[in-house]
């Protein structure tokens, strides 16, 4: 095999893409990752999960600082915003994981090619970039992951509207900001901007925030925020914006239709969801069959309607979250090497990063009502959690969903303290099929914040012991 001929070539070296050269590097297949953004990672690493992550964790600690502290007989005198510093933490932390990827490459052998590529057919990618040529692979895996998506007559400059990526690079705090969207990224932004000062205002279409999680933790959520300052008006559409020195002005209607209205803001995120990035791969041309939403048809083992060509990730149908992408990359190449992996799409669970946090994994209430499916409810408060008392931060509460009849667990759904780490023993629980009384009779350490998840499972049959 020549230098420019491989076993795997993986076009993305986003989390999906990366993690899916490094499996297939240690499965013995010679492996190339072509990635144009000059560094690895993706979006999440680069723009994404990774430094809003940082932000949201630093702009925590700032209103703790200046909020909690006192409480609890810590004095630390005025508190003050270095935000050019809290960037410079956030771009050190993006900066040494990207570094640990490219050493994880060299580690297992795959060749990193800095570059776009575009598939020309017969196994062969054009790459162009800091390195221009055409190399050959006997498989193909696109894994380019997503875009933000476009919002009609409101043009993004990075400077006063703003898309997820300009949201982290902001370089003063605003006085006042409107965040388009009620979803992960508006609401985690949005949070990040309210903690430094911000006047936050979430605008969405929709009557509700977080659309597809579970109706009562969405509402819950947002009488949360709510009362932490931030500002929501549901059931509009934005359908114009016009931008002055002084800011910009917003013409927001009724999304069910009536009188317009106009907003002003200092800064405005766009931030409405992504969509599929698949721009200059040469699909059309190779005939590389796409739903109606743009994402890259696959079948169970992840390959298009083009021989040696597979797909994972955002720019395939499911839920756009990057370990979704990992272990779709993984399950892949396992493939192709001839093991017999599974992905199961029921146990993937989603988190998102305000405060409190909001865990979720399995079917919501109404989606469990749509299908008829008879089910117990088994909830409890963090009020009534010995640790989320001493901890100083009781709202939310953990839900369990299980089947009526065989009392195996559905859906778990946790907004709470530190709710993203606390919901994957119910995610294993439902990988192995478990019932809500095998978490109840497990036993939990105290004092846990875990313990609300077993006692939930005890509600599912009526006997809580300590709510």
């Amino acid at each position: 095999m020549s230098d420019d001929s491989f076993d795997l070539i993986v076009v993305g070296g986003g989390p999906g893409g990366y993690t899916a050269a490094i499996r297939a590097a240690q499965l013995g297949m010679k492996t190339a990752c072509v990635e144009k953004r000059g560094a690895l990672g993706g979006t999440c690493l680069n723009v994404g999960c990774i430094p809003s992550k940082a932000l949201l964790k630093s702009s925590e600690l700032f209103e703790e600082a200046q909020h909690d502290f006192a409480d609890r007989g810590i004095n630390v005198g005025s508190v003050k915003l270095d935000l050019s510093k809290m960037l410079g933490q956030k771009e050190t932390t993006v900066e040494g994981l990207t570094q640990g990827i490219e050493f994880l490459f060299k580690k297992n052998k795959v060749t990193y090619i800095k570059g776009a590529g575009e598939l020309q057919g017969g196994g062969r990618v054009e790459v162009t970039g800091e390195e221009n040529k055409v190399i050959k692979g006997k498989n193909i895996l696109i894994c380019t992951g997503s875009e933000v998506t476009p919002l009609p007559n409101v043009d993004i400059d990075e400077k006063q509207i703003v898309s997820s990526t300009g949201a982290l690079e902001l370089k003063k705090v605003p006085k006042s900001m409107i965040v388009i969207g009620g979803g992960v990224i508006g609401l985690e932004l949005g949070t990040v901007w309210r903690r430094l000062g911000a006047e936050v205002t979430v605008v969405e279409f929709l009557d509700r925030i977080l659309p597809g999680t579970d109706n009562e933790v969405a509402k819950t959520t947002q009488r949360v925020l709510k009362k932490q300052g931030m500002k929501f008006m549901l059931g509009k559409k934005v359908t114009g914006a016009k931008k002055a020195k002084s800011g910009v002005t917003l013409t927001v209607e009724p999304a069910k239709g009536g009188d317009a209205e106009e907003l002003k803001a200092e800064v405005v995120l766009v931030a409405i969801g992504r969509r599929p990035y698949t721009e200059g791969l040469g699909l059309d041309d190779l005939g590389v069959e796409r739903d109606k939403a743009g994402r890259i048809i696959v079948d169970k083992t992840f390959k298009s309607s083009v021989d040696g060509v597979y797909a994972i990730g955002d720019v395939i149908d499911g839920p756009m979250l990057a370990h979704k992408a990992e272990d779709e990359g993984v399950v892949c190449v396992e493939m192709l090497a001839g093991q017999k992996p599974h992905i199961n799409y029921d146990t993937i669970p989603g988190v998102i990063y305000t405060w409190p946090e909001v865990a979720t994994v399995g079917k919501t209430e109404e989606q469990l009502k749509d299908a008829g499916i008879e089910y117990n409810v088994g909830k409890v408060p963090f009020m009534a959690n010995s640790r989320a008392r001493a901890n100083g931060f009781t709202e939310g509460f953990a839900k369990i969903l299980a089947d009526k009849k065989t009392d195996k667990v559905l859906g778990v759904h946790i907004i709470g303290p530190d709710a993203g780490t606390i919901i994957h023993e119910c995610v294993l629980a439902m990988e192995f099929g478990a019932s809500a009384e095998d978490i109840a009779r497990t036993c939990h350490a105290h004092p846990t914040l875990n313990e609300a998840v077993k006692e939930a499972a005890l509600a599912v049959a009526g006997r809580t012991l300590n709510s």
